[in-house]
């Protein structure tokens, strides 16, 4: 098997326990996502044992599409223990231009917790990056950036791997750049691809011994995944988390 196949499978043999505070709208996407690719899903965001279950797992996502003042908390205590442990961190920082609660719970992430992996769209890393970006939610939208540039810059600010996916994703880790194109636009026409997405790098961080490279594979199993999954909306979710399935289990 080529290396850009085997990184799912790589994650379906080692079975890693993922943390995953993240949103209601795509819990149950997510969970079962994470299921097909043989990773475990856990979603608990009770600040009160979110340390404990950060402490026994593989890797944390921090995805604030729904978040309000007790998941920022339990975020943040998840992520000291996370960093504390060694356990690594990808943060999904959903539509963080359009509201200032949004950006300021996003600021304080990146200031007190160490990431590992910002993995974004282009209108989210405007708002990070500090370019003026005209925001529809949680959406991209649109505005004027030199993406490349902005993600090696952000990379290097906080020290991680950025992703920012859509049409062509990229990857940065302040040095170099990696592109990779192909998909399903269907893929953006229906919820959660992107947080599931997000959900998979932490699973493949807590497994990769040269998360650069293994990051990259995913991104290009992800896109062959969705352009596996057909052109109806009523079940691309369906035949997208197949999809993912076969690539894990080496049937394709």
């Amino acid at each position: 098997m080529g290396r850009e196949l085997a990184m799912l499978a790589k994650i379906n043999q080692a079975a890693p326990l993922v943390h995953c505070i993240t949103n209601y709208v795509v819990a149950n996407f997510t969970a079962n996502g994470l299921l097909a690719i043989g990773a475990s899903p856990v979603m608990a965001d009770e600040v009160e044992e979110v340390a404990d279950m950060v402490s026994i797992a593989g890797a944390l996502l921090l995805n604030i599409g729904t978040v309000n003042t007790s998941t920022a908390g339990a975020m943040l205590a998840a992520g000291s223990k996370a960093n504390e442990c060694g356990v690594p961190v990808v943060l999904d920082p959903v539509g963080v231009g359009a509201t200032p609660f949004r950006k300021n719970v996003v600021a304080k992430i990146l200031d007190e917790v160490k990431i590992d992996v910002l993995r974004c769209n282009e209108g989210e890393l405007a708002s990070i990056y500090g370019v003026a970006w005209a925001s529809r939610g949680v959406d991209s939208g649109a505005g004027e950036m030199d993406t490349i540039q902005a993600a090696k810059e952000v990379a290097r600010k906080y020290q991680c791997i950025v992703v920012v996916t859509g049409e062509v994703d990229l990857e940065s880790d302040g040095e170099d750049i990696i592109q990779i194109a192909g998909g399903n636009i269907y893929a953006t026409c229906i919820t959660g691809t992107g947080c599931l997405l997000s959900a998979i790098c932490a699973a493949v961080l807590a497994c990769s011994e040269q998360p650069m490279q293994d990051l990259a594979s995913t991104l290009k199993q992800y896109k062959e995944a969705s352009a596996k999954s057909g052109q109806d909306l009523g079940t691309f979710q369906a035949e997208f988390i197949n999809a993912l399935q076969r690539l894990a289990e080496g049937w394709q």
